[in-house]
């Protein structure tokens, strides 16, 4: 892989991801002005793995659906510098002309157009011996994998019923058309999971990938996928077999919040010097912290290294240093994750609080910045907007970059959260209860955790989604957690009135609102007649 790690770097940074918030006339109308004709760009096994390294994996984004869920849900608050940016969505005002539901699938059908383009090139390529034989299945599993990966991402968001096949999902699209207006309907879910199966399937017999190579498809990231997609589906068996998998082929471990820094832990003090100062010698950081920043300690205390701590990550889509990347905490901030960062939103007073709801939890540190404004009186100062004000750095940028950082796609703790989750609807409340408790173990600092008791399955899923809403926030979870399991736990969008500048507004979403259902764009359903919009919009 070390051949590959070289391109990858080289291409990765001539190549700007202009994928969030756009829209096209057709979500298969998607062949850039700046491609070449196929039979000029892929003459043999080399140039099929530079465009899977140079134009496929540089599609993969989840930036939209992290900042929709973000906004749409409970993770966030308007924060005093925000001149109006989302609020319309934040108010749960949401139709077919929203601009992070089109990003979410228009990101999406590009990755899926690239692979279909660069399956159709493999076609003409034959590879000369066994080496090149091998690199070459590799590049088509890596692809088809990403593609599934797409897949999985658009029915999380615009089925109408995961967990139905015969209900409505998305745009089957598997074959590369020279046809720029070619218009096709959706079709039921069960044709597109059994394209990700098959997909799935075909990665996982044929790649040549180690399972420490974190940035790219590995085994363990394909078990992953599979315990996903059949969580969602609400195939508990196949979902906790496969999340098992993903566990014990990345052999890797829960990132731990220790050792921590000497000192008292809180937001001020010489603890928080430690803690949050960049330039800290690197030996001294706290590991779960350097899953955030991106930073190494094979540093020096000087220069710390970046992109080299792996920490839980099965899967992360790279975003290095240089290069014109988008940066992922620009999505909650203009300049900087800190006070004087122009922020636009800061944490959800409800979201705060769960974090504070555990006792010696790294998390309520991590994800919160030293300049934060904590009102104790939140609740009554009407100046509530200025007075608490929770600045979000759980991505902390790294080097001279401020708002970049990897973006954790596929992380270890999701595993084990999959597995309480199927335990829980088995009934098997010890059992899924301890796996939340491993989870809240690794997060503790210092004194132990007590396993949580449950009692019912909603009593379990209340607090699994309380578990998913601690360590999965401002990942791009909130919203799939809410339509899977908000029903059965009883649990909708839990606000507080204060993360708004009007106080009146509601705090919740009934449950049972069409809008847990993205719409199709406007943009794809005015270019694509055969095209079904769902219902409400």
């Amino acid at each position: 892989m070390n051949k590959i790690k070289s391109t990858i770097k080289i291409l990765f940074l001539s190549l700007t991801l202009g994928l969030t918030i756009v829209s096209c006339e057709d979500s298969l109308d998607i062949i850039q002005s700046n491609e070449l004709n196929d039979s000029d760009t892929f003459n043999n096994v080399a140039d099929l793995n530079n465009y899977l390294l140079g134009a496929v994996y540089a599609s993969v984004n989840t930036t939209n659906e992290i900042k929709f869920t973000s906004v749409f849900t409970d993770e966030l608050g308007i924060a005093p510098t925000n001149t109006g940016q989302d609020v319309v969505l934040h108010r749960f005002f949401i139709d077919n002309s929203e601009a992070y539901s089109s990003g979410i699938w228009q990101a999406h059908y590009t990755t899926i157009n690239r692979v279909n383009r660069l399956l159709k090139a493999a076609e003409g390529v034959t590879p000369n011996g066994a080496t090149e034989t091998t690199t070459y299945n590799s590049v088509l599993a890596q692809a088809r994998a990403l593609r599934a990966f797409a897949y999985i991402q658009l029915e999380s968001y615009f089925t109408t019923n995961m967990q139905d096949d015969n209900a409505l999902g998305v745009i089957l699209s598997i074959e590369a058309s020279d046809d720029l207006y070619l218009k096709l309907p959706r079709v039921n879910n069960g044709a597109i999971y059994n394209q990700i199966n098959a997909d799935l399937d075909f990665a996982y017999a044929n790649l040549n990938t180690a399972a420490s190579e974190y940035y790219f498809v590995t085994k363990p990231l394909i078990d992953a996928l599979r315990a996903r997609v059949n969580l969602n589906r609400g195939k508990h068996d196949l979902a906790k077999q496969y999340a098992q998998a993903a566990i014990t082929g990345s052999g890797l471990v829960l990132t731990p919040a220790t050792p921590m820094p000497a000192g008292t832990p809180g937001l001020t003090g010489t603890w928080a010097t430690a803690f949050y100062n960049e330039s800290t010698p690197v030996a001294t950081a706290v590991p779960y912290r350097n899953l955030w920043n991106d930073r190494s300690n094979t540093g020096s205390a000087t220069v710390p290294s970046f992109q080299n701590f792996r920490g839980e990550n099965i899967w992360a889509l790279s975003r290095p240093l240089t290069g014109a990347w988008g940066n992922i905490a620009a999505l909650y901030t203009t300049n900087a994750s800190n006070a004087n960062g122009s922020p636009l939103f800061d944490m959800g007073r409800n979201q705060y609080n769960v974090l504070l709801s555990y006792t010696n939890d790294i998390r309520k540190y991590a994800f919160v910045d030293t300049t934060s404004k904590i009102d104790a009186a939140y609740a009554t100062n009407p100046n509530y907007i200025t007075s608490d004000v929770i600045i979000i750095d759980k991505y902390p940028g790294k080097g001279n970059q401020n708002l970049r950082n990897d973006i954790k796609t596929v992380r270890l703790s999701e595993m084990y959260l999959i597995l309480a989750e199927c335990e829980a609807f088995g009934g098997n409340f010890t059992v899924a209860a301890n796996y939340i408790k491993n989870i809240r173990d690794a997060r503790r600092f210092t004194g132990t955790v007590t396993a949580p008791t449950y009692s019912s399955i909603p009593s379990a899923l209340q607090d699994i989604l309380k578990e998913r809403r601690a360590e999965l926030c401002f990942e791009g979870h909130r919203y799939v957690d809410l339509r899977r399991l908000g029903k059965t736990a009883g649990v909708s969008i839990d606000r507080h009135f204060t993360d708004d500048r009007i106080s009146s507004l509601p705090t919740t979403l009934d449950i049972n609102s069409y809008k847990f259902t993205l719409p199709i764009p406007l943009a794809e359903v005015q270019g694509n007649p055969t095209i079904a919009q769902n219902p409400g919009y």
